[in-house]
């Protein structure tokens, strides 16, 4: 079997639903902006890409129709550059990433894009219309209910306390902010975004602006100001806004080649992708899924936890976010507190801070992921989600040191 590499990720930056800067901006343009910056950092030519595959947790309206065709076609891309559209809820940019890898290490193609988008300020948590099925929903309704209520399960099972998430929501947010000011996120492509801006004759105006930074990162954020949010899914819960995932707009894309793609387009590859696995758990407390799909990984690839310098986990929310990290052994503060030199999960802050932008959230981890093991030499890293439905997704990536 062959070797699959990603030569290039990148992201937009990813900005709140509703109130930041990509709430009117379409998100096929967006996921257009991804794929063009990609093409360009990595100096190919956009004819040679065989397919461009995107995750997406919620498909419809702008962000339907196959928007992974059709935003392949807008970028620029030729007729014969193919387009899918993938969907895995939270890993479904992961799942685009796996796929075409998966193609090339099997011999189908030599290069190929996936990606992932996700603007919920158009498309609604949950879409347009869902129609969840009456007889199943009364014999497994886990399957449909509020992913907050599972944090809460979650929570409320593994004794995970209000003050811990208040705690790793606050050091989220001091990384991002740390990271910010010290320009860390390369991977993003400014982007241009649009808004109607309403004018004294009742018509609307449309103007453009480019975005390059992450617009959720709140550096103000303190202990005691998170202390005062109230619970937002159940009454005497203890999640909240404040330790739980922002929704977010975004999109995010990596260029994925053979190694004799490599060679023959003189691209030197940034990390290797190794492996990539899934693993199913309750749906009522899906948030524990990275605890059951990074052991399942490390196992497929001969890897111990001490092997792995750099986690992305997604922060849906702290409680799920601390369960995993309690079971996988790297829970103590100086894996993952802002004060911490040697910590190895999300080090520049996560979904609490950065935004989960759903389908786009896995290809937008592995620009980040990509970008720091590239920057501090780490060997290996590991990517891991929790899923809607109840799953977790992992998958492992090795630095290219010599080529």
């Amino acid at each position: 079997m062959r070797d699959a590499y990603i030569v290039q990720a990148v992201r937009t930056p990813g900005c709140r639903r509703g109130k930041g800067a990509f709430a009117q901006t379409r998100p096929e343009d967006l996921l257009v902006t991804a794929l063009q910056g990609l093409m360009e950092r990595a100096k190919v030519d956009k004819k040679v890409v065989e397919d461009v595959m995107v995750g997406c947790a919620f498909p419809e309206a702008e962000q339907g129709l196959n928007v992974g065709r059709i935003a392949a076609l807008m970028a620029g891309f030729p007729i014969d550059t193919c387009g899918a559209t993938v969907n895995r809820f939270c890993s479904s940019g992961l799942e685009a990433i796996a796929i075409q890898a998966m193609r090339i290490q099997a011999g189908w193609a030599d290069v190929a894009i996936g990606g992932g988008l996700e603007s919920m300020s158009i498309v609604p948590m949950g879409g347009n219309m869902p129609r969840p099925h009456p007889y199943w929903a009364k014999q497994k309704p886990d399957v449909y209910i509020s992913m907050g209520i599972t944090a809460e399960n979650v929570a409320n099972r593994y004794k995970i306390t209000r003050q811990q998430q208040d705690e790793f929501g606050y050091h989220s947010q001091m990384k991002a902010a740390e990271a910010q000011k010290n320009k860390m996120f390369d991977e993003i492509v400014p982007t241009k975004a649009v808004k109607y801006v309403p004018q004294p004759d009742g018509t609307l105006k449309k103007e453009e602006f480019i975005q390059d930074f992450d617009d959720g990162v709140r550096p103000d954020t303190t202990l005691e100001g998170l202390a005062k949010l109230k619970p937002a899914f159940a009454a005497f819960g203890s999640v909240t806004a404040g330790n739980s995932s922002q929704t977010t707009d975004g999109a995010a894309a990596a260029l994925i080649m053979s190694e004799e793609a490599c060679r023959k387009y003189g691209v030197k590859p940034l990390v290797k992708i190794v492996a990539y696995t899934v693993a199913g758990v309750e749906p009522d407390e899906m948030g524990v899924g990275p605890a059951y799909a990074i052991p399942k990984l490390l196992k497929m690839t001969g890897k111990d936890m001490k092997d792995i310098g750099l986690f992305e986990i997604n922060e849906a929310f702290a409680s799920q976010a601390i369960y995993c990290a309690q079971q996988l052994g790297i829970a103590d503060p100086k894996e993952w507190t802002v004060d911490s030199k040697t910590r190895r999960i999300n080090v520049n802050g996560g979904a609490i801070a950065l935004g989960h932008p759903l389908g786009c959230t896995g290809a937008k981890l592995a620009a980040q992921l990509v970008n720091m093991m590239v920057k501090k030499g780490v060997k290996y890293g590991v990517e891991s989600m929790c899923i809607g439905g109840g799953m977790g997704a992992a998958a492992l990536f090795e630095l290219v040191e010599k080529w």
